[in-house]
């Protein structure tokens, strides 16, 4: 594919740029991110996100990203709550041929981190599922085409997340993401169409936000124009400098929903009002025939008691099998050989869910013994997919830059504890653990049950030890609502689990057949910090205190290093330097007959270029509507720059002009002509200067 070989050169090219000290890092940072590699906690190395819509995969694509791991990493991969594969330990100067290889597979790396439209993810039971209306699968995989690559969501103030749930259930999440899909059917002019419930805003984090309802119905058709309005706006009214306060759900709550709602509405005027998809299903490769008989040391009572949690019923009357990983991570050596079964005793499609683990799809019923039997071979016929004793958790201080304390450690111990002393709800499906190792909520904290987020405390003689914060009560109640965890109190980290078995003991004697959400609503918030005080207590610490859990030393509160020293250089070179790749990628794509591409292209080049010159001149660049404002007044107005017409009017004659090829070439033409005024300027300024 030309298009991903010339994206691949382009980052190689970048790097060697980066490392001779030609360009700024943080723009570097901002252009390796959008291709999936991503700075480690420890230094020289990166963490390589591959990004999979929906989480599909089948055995041919999962061998070629376990050659990869054994190749530039060591042979682990780690899924991730928005259904990617991480990998660890990579070198930099490999990633390029890391993705090549990647890319035999058509398995991309783009867009994967950074500020981006990330991995769209779906119910991982779309398609088998009894009760969806429809698979979505089709049109979020269109999504994913359609914005891969797209000039407007490759540099946005922060990243845009989008989700698809297949049933009322929102196992997708609707609720928590940018935009949340909700698949519905109606009755149009007497036939059935396809479309979504939707809902915009929602994001977790510190400040976690529940999306607003935008429409009980959309047709499938029209959800991509939708998808680019919302972008747009966001792209042009959103934070850039306030990094914290750049996602979308700042700008809604700043903006207004009814504000926001119509500024989309005007974007909808000049986009395609529909971008029919065609809806195909995929084809299956049903197992041969076998032997089905199950071994002499076949162990039925396990077997019965994997199956009441493991076992997924299908609509068409097969199987599916929920895998239980351990903290989401798999080796190469036994991915390898779910890719061996799966051809042969399924239909060679797999899953990864949005809690870390896998699902299996197509199986007939009379192979689910001989599935257990394999599965138990490589460790991973644990009982208890998708219940209470399947934490999710992040990598935490294992590898992130943001972890504050060890996530992965604690959720083993919780594991041990909920499977040795609580066997009688481990299995509960209605209840769920969830831990980050910060606020930014990778770990989904913020909906779960009972949540440990990954903080820091002192002790009375001011050293500082790992802690970790519980927040009880979140959780999905369908159609698009949720609820978001209380944050009661901070214990030390090691106290953690004793707080859980406080927690777990009072509901045992106090439940009388409610469910964890209704104990919790009952006995209210202050009731749980009373129960837990004492364990927040630091007059009593110990040294065992100042250990993290799966930590042998004292804990130390560090950020991780930096991703990648380099040369700190002229910023505003660079963004001119960015100004003119945009003017050239506005003239490929319209030689292409990419007009909306390569208009926006030029919008970019033309923002670029503005926001270089202010920076220049130390003016605020927070927003593109407040470069629009600010250079108008600090360059237009002041006569130093002569554009015949306001910079607005330059601008944003996207808005109100049809992306046809004549709008296109004026509109590169405009983009010309601004950089060359403003390079001019910039030079004479330069000259005047020394």
């Amino acid at each position: 594919n030309p298009i991903v070989e010339k994206d691949i050169i382009e980052l190689e090219k970048k790097i060697a740029l980066f490392k001779e000290g030609k360009v700024d890092e943080e723009r570097f940072r901002s252009l390796r991110l959008a291709r999936g590699v991503y700075g480690q906690r420890q230094p020289g190395v990166q963490m390589i996100r591959i990004k999979l819509p929906f989480g599909y995969l089948n055995a041919r694509k999962l061998r070629r990203i376990c050659d990869v791991s054994e190749e530039y990493s060591r042979g682990r991969l780690h899924i991730t709550t928005r259904q990617d594969i991480q990998i660890h330990y990579v070198s930099l100067d490999r990633t390029p041929e890391l993705w090549t290889e990647l890319e035999k597979d058509e398995i991309t790396l783009r867009e994967a981190c950074g500020n981006t439209v990330r991995n769209i993810t779906a119910s991982a039971t779309s398609g088998i599922d009894p009760e969806e209306p429809f698979d979505p699968r089709p049109y979020a995989d269109a999504r994913f085409r359609y914005f891969l690559r797209n000039p407007i969501g490759q540099e946005m103030g922060r990243k845009f997340k989008i989700s698809f749930s297949n049933t009322e259930k929102d196992t997708a999440l609707a609720f928590i993401h940018d935009m949340g899909f909700l698949a519905r059917t109606e009755i149009i002019n007497k036939e059935i169409v396809h479309g979504f419930k939707v809902w915009i805003g929602g994001g977790l984090g510190s400040q976690s936000q529940h999306a607003k309802l935008y429409s009980e119905f959309v047709p499938a058709s029209k959800i991509i124009p939708l998808t680019e309005a919302v972008l747009r706006v966001f792209e042009r009214e959103g934070e850039r400098n306030r990094r914290m306060k750049a996602r979308m759900k700042f700008l809604i709550k700043s903006m207004g929903f009814e504000s926001f709602i119509d500024k989309v509405n005007d974007e909808l005027k000049v986009l395609p009002s529909e971008l029919p998809i065609e809806y195909i299903t995929s084809p299956h490769y049903w197992p041969k025939e076998m032997d089905v008989n199950p071994s002499d040391t076949f162990d039925q009572d396990a077997y019965d008691r994997w199956f009441a949690t493991n076992a997924i019923k299908q609509k068409d009357g097969k199987f599916a099998i929920g895998v239980k990983l351990k903290l989401g991570d798999i080796y190469t050596k036994e991915a390898r050989q779910l890719a061996n079964w799966m051809e042969e005793l399924s239909g060679d499609e797999i899953t990864l869910t949005i809690n870390q683990d896998l699902i299996i799809r197509h199986i007939p019923r009379e192979l689910l013994p001989v599935w257990f039997e394999k599965l138990q071979s490589i460790g991973l016929a644990g009982e208890g997919y998708n219940t209470f004793q399947d934490v999710t958790a992040c990598p935490g201080t294992d590898t992130c830059n943001l972890g504050i304390a060890s996530s992965t450690g604690l959720a083993q111990k919780i594991e041990e504890v909920l499977k040795t002393e609580y066997p009688q709800i481990a299995n509960d499906p209605t209840m769920n653990i969830k831990m980050s190792g910060c606020m930014n909520s990778c770990g989904q904290h913020m909906i779960a049950t009972i949540g440990f987020q990954g903080m820091s405390m002192k002790s009375k003689d001011k050293r500082i030890l790992p802690a970790a914060q519980i927040l009880l009560g979140g959780g999905v109640l369908g159609a698009g609502e949720g609820r978001f965890a209380d944050k009661v109190i901070k214990v030390p980290a090691k106290r953690a689990p004793e707080a859980l078995r406080i927690i777990l003991n009072d509901f045992g004697i106090n439940r009388n057949e409610k469910s964890f959400l209704n104990y919790y609503d009952e006995k209210g918030e202050k009731y749980f910090y009373e129960l837990l005080k004492h364990l927040s207590d630091v007059e009593n610490i110990s040294e065992e205190d100042f250990i993290d859990w799966g930590h042998n030393k004292e804990y130390i509160k560090a950020i991780g290093v930096g991703e990648c020293a380099g040369v700190v250089i002229d910023l505003i070179s660079t963004l001119f330097f960015e100004s003119e790749e945009k003017i050239t990628w506005a003239e490929q794509t319209l030689a292409s007959d990419k007009f909306k591409d390569s208009i926006y292209h030029s919008y970019a080049s033309i923002l670029n270029t503005a926001k270089a010159l202010l920076i220049s001149e130390e003016h605020k660049t927070n927003t593109q509507s407040s470069i629009i404002a600010q250079f108008e007044e600090h360059f237009v107005q002041t006569g130093k720059i002569n554009l015949g017409r306001s910079f607005n009017d330059l601008v944003l004659q996207m808005k109100s002009t049809p992306a046809d090829k004549n709008f296109a070439e004026s509109y590169l033409a405009d983009a010309k002509l601004f950089y060359q005024l403003s390079d001019s300027y910039r030079k004479q300024t330069i000259a005047l200067a020394s």
